[in-house]
């Protein structure tokens, strides 16, 4: 991986990580019967009727081969090959990270990682009065009053439309516009689609937010509000949280440390979840945060995901 080789590694540390990268491989292997493969390579197959032959797979001299570089994925009887580095597929229910390229008539254009932008309709989302309703001219004119260029945005893949672009949604408190953190891009690859994409990391107090498209959100902790009770706040309460608007310190640094433990994964080309997050940010604690970066600290991630592997599968 071009990522690992720009680690300026010294000879130790490249035999400690080619080792834990093998043995990686090799529980994969145990754990998955999914294998890489190459342009060109043959996929093995049950030879069954029936077989269905999908992307990045051709038949030659009767043999199922790869055409692109990839995963070998089977579901029931079609065989597919999921290429690494391509570009983010959305998916119905999809939850994805996006910033705000354009405001433009009833709606707003985001970059989401996708082949096109994205479009959130002033119509699809709920305003800050929480109120389900119609949205008027009003709204309208008062749109650069809640999204403007360059925020960044937590919203959910509603569908094609018949154009073909893609529509967003945002009909929930805890959809809507991110603040005080970082936003960070990975190949969409590394995210899968899981039950849960919001963590609420309780011990760092910081809120992650996993986007299928590859745009990781790290930020200090927001408590959502109920979309059917009204917060009634004073105007005192309303003075005192516009004064105090700064993030602590201690939080940013854990927005620092998750940050970088991202960075880490993306380079050793890991799956990115918040447990493994949360081991990385409690393995760097005894060091300073831009070490994290150092040849010597994904080493020591290589070798603690090896571990982290072998006691889950001696469990199973």
């Amino acid at each position: 991986m071009r990522e690992i080789e720009s680690l300026p590694l010294n000879q130790t540390q490249k035999l400690r990580l080619e080792k834990a990268l093998d043995q990686l491989d090799f529980l994969s292997a145990g754990a998955n019967s999914n294998a890489c493969v190459t342009v060109a390579d043959t996929i093995l197959v049950d030879h069954q009727d029936g077989l269905l032959k999908g992307h990045g797979t051709t038949d030659f001299d009767g043999e199922l081969v790869a055409t692109v570089c990839g995963v070998v994925e089977r579901v029931n009887k079609l065989v597919y090959v999921r290429s690494l580095r391509a570009r983010y597929k959305p998916e119905i229910g999809d939850i994805i990270v996006g910033r705000v390229i354009e405001v433009a008539p009833k709606r707003w254009r985001l970059e989401i990682n996708f082949t096109q932008d994205a479009v959130l309709m002033l119509s699809s989302m709920t305003l800050h009065d929480g109120i389900q309703r119609r949205q008027t001219a009003d709204d309208e004119l008062n749109m650069r009053s809640i999204f403007v260029e360059n925020d960044v945005i937590c919203a959910e893949v509603r569908g094609f439309q018949h154009d073909g672009s893609l529509h967003l949604q945002a009909r929930s408190q805890k959809y809507g516009k991110l603040e005080k953190g970082q936003l960070l891009t990975v190949p969409p690859y590394l995210v899968k689609r899981r039950k849960q994409h919001f963590h609420y990391l309780e011990k760092y107090n910081i809120d992650l937010i996993v986007g299928c498209n590859g745009f990781i959100w790290i930020g200090e902790h927001v408590e959502t509000k109920d979309d059917m009770v009204e917060d009634q706040v004073t105007e005192s309460e309303q003075q005192n949280a516009s004064e105090d608007t700064h993030t602590p310190v201690e939080i940013r640094d854990k927005i620092c440390r998750a940050a970088n433990a991202v960075r880490v994964l993306c380079t050793l080309g890991f799956n990115i979840t918040a447990d493994v997050i949360m081991e990385i940010i409690e393995l760097s604690n005894r060091i300073d945060i831009h070490d994290m970066l150092g040849a010597e600290f994904c080493v020591l991630v290589a070798e603690s995901e090896v571990d982290r592997r072998r006691s889950s599968t001696k469990k199973k």
